[in-house]
């Protein structure tokens, strides 16, 4: 029996080691409100499409296409959305996709049973690591930073757009793929500006196939599109019809703000989110009925003393809300919340907000995590909160491995054989279970300097910055192969500064 038990945990281990994104069916998520409560927000948000309706900039293909969708076109931008053609749409949407990594040889899986940890998104701002000064980022920053998120056992794919101030243009942009390209081998996150940016970005991706319909078999990024609550410029249009078509998988959505942009209530603006995202996959349906298009608007709340974004109880209530509503729809979630804080610099604030709202993640459980290391209201990106939050999803993958409960592991019996006067420090049964469920933490546990250890007296930011220097000594990911890169230059070089 004791075989059996032994053999069915080192299943288990071997499991999760090959897929470590996966959430053990031994933990649950979390449901905060009722079922009822929830279908009410869902219903509500259905009613708003069919009643209300949703702004798509006029004059675009979106017109025709939700025409014959089904829908009700305005004439003045507003298009109302019949609660059956949006069932419709919800319905066809694909719920899974697989996102590989450069040399396509491995893949993760983007679906409701599985999260993944990405840097991003915004990179407007950084603290020069050498001097300190709070400054525009550049490409080199971004080279930076994806070459440390490389090197992460934690980090799954890489998504950071900076602000380069001279080529803040399409070709910047194009700029950036590129230099994610050259900096990691794994999967890609992008988000652009311009429909032409986000052509070139699949061009290259084909490039680095070896064709479009390679591509579109193992796709390489995931991209993102962030219009307004309840509003698609002709960009956001043109983005969404434009990855349905060529098999990008797509997340689409905003941050509401409940206060500024949407109502101040908790369940007012989980209305606007689900059905902001509603409308997009709705049309992305329209042009490509069974394309991965989802919904991922994220609930955000004003502070009423000061107007800044914050609000965390009601932010962390609004976002564990909305993950459940689309887990009753069989939707991925993804999140802007987990590695986010509002902190100016890397600091005992930003600390307790990102592993604040880290942890929470542990009970969301949204296919991606995205904003891992964005401090300043999302404006700087700190290093320094990468490497925090890198660690704290080691802790949540250990924990989300779950517990097993057998006669095994209950060790009634080992109790039995030492008795009260014994000890379980040397016995076989410490050793074959000591590293289960490990979280080898570089700045916690064995590594923290506790007063009966001999480890230097530092404070966590401190051994922070001591393994952010280890880590900038590190040599990068293989070079991309020569003639590819001739390749990838010269469709950088086809758009103008």
């Amino acid at each position: 029996m004791r075989r059996s038990t032994l053999r069915r945990a080192e299943i288990t281990a071997e499991a999760t080691h090959r897929d470590k994104g996966l959430h053990s069916t031994r933990t649950r998520p979390y449901d905060p409100i009722s079922d009822q409560e929830a279908d009410r927000i869902l219903q509500d948000a259905f009613t708003l499409l069919a009643e209300i309706g949703c702004r798509f900039d006029p004059g675009t293909e979106a017109d025709s296409l939700l025409a014959a969708a089904g829908c009700e076109v305005m004439g003045n931008g507003v298009i109302r959305i019949p609660e059956p053609v949006t069932r419709a749409a919800l319905a066809s949407t694909a719920k899974q996709v697989t996102l590989w990594n450069r040399d396509a040889s491995h893949g993760i899986q983007i679906d409701p049973d599985h999260t993944w940890f990405m840097p991003g998104m915004t990179c407007i701002k950084v603290h020069d690591l050498t001097t300190g000064e709070h400054r525009f980022s550049n490409r080199d920053d971004l080279a930076t930073i994806t070459r440390l998120a490389d090197g992460m056992d934690h980090i799954d794919a890489v998504c950071v757009s900076v602000k380069d101030v001279p080529n803040s243009n399409r070709w910047g942009e194009v700029g950036e793929f590129l230099t994610m390209m050259q900096n990691t081998t794994k999967p890609l996150e992008y988000l652009c500006e311009w429909t032409t940016s986000l052509q070139a970005a699949i061009d290259m991706g084909a490039a680095l196939r070896g064709s479009h319909d390679a591509l579109r078999e193992k796709p390489y990024f995931l991209h993102i599109i962030t219009p307004l609550p309840l509003m698609y410029a002709e960009a956001h249009v043109e983005q969404i019809i434009l990855c349905a078509r060529a098999g990008i998988p797509t997340q689409i959505g905003t941050i509401a703000i409940g206060g500024a942009s949407t109502p101040i209530t908790t369940a007012g603006t989980l209305v606007h989110c689900l059905a902001t995202d509603f409308a997009a996959m709705v049309l992305a349906q329209a042009a490509a009925p069974g394309a991965f298009a989802i919904g991922s608007t994220n609930p955000y709340f004003m502070e009423v003393a000061t107007g800044g974004i914050g609000n965390l109880p009601q932010t962390i209530l609004g976002e564990q809300i909305i993950c459940q509503i689309r887990r009753r729809l069989g939707l991925p979630s993804f999140t802007a919340l987990g590695g986010a804080a509002n902190a100016r610099r890397f600091s005992q604030d930003s600390v307790f907000e990102t592993a604040t709202l880290m942890t929470q993640i542990f009970h969301n459980r949204p296919a991606t995590c995205d904003y891992l290391g964005s401090i300043d209201q999302g404006i700087t990106y700190s290093p320094q909160a990468l490497l925090l939050c890198n660690d704290i999803a080691g802790m949540l993958r250990a924990m989300w491995q779950g517990t097993v409960v057998d006669d095994e592991t209950l060790a009634l019996n080992l109790t039995r054989e030492i008795g009260l006067f014994g000890t379980v420090l040397g016995h076989p049964h410490t050793a074959r279970h000591c590293r289960n469920a490990p979280w080898n933490s570089p700045y916690f546990g064995a590594n923290e300097p506790l007063a009966t250890t001999d480890k230097p007296d530092e404070d966590l930011l401190q051994r922070i910055d001591r393994d952010l220097n280890r880590r900038l000594a590190a040599p990068g990911p293989d070079p991309l192969p020569e003639d590819l890169l001739a390749k990838l230059n010269a469709l950088h070089a086809q758009h103008p500064r």
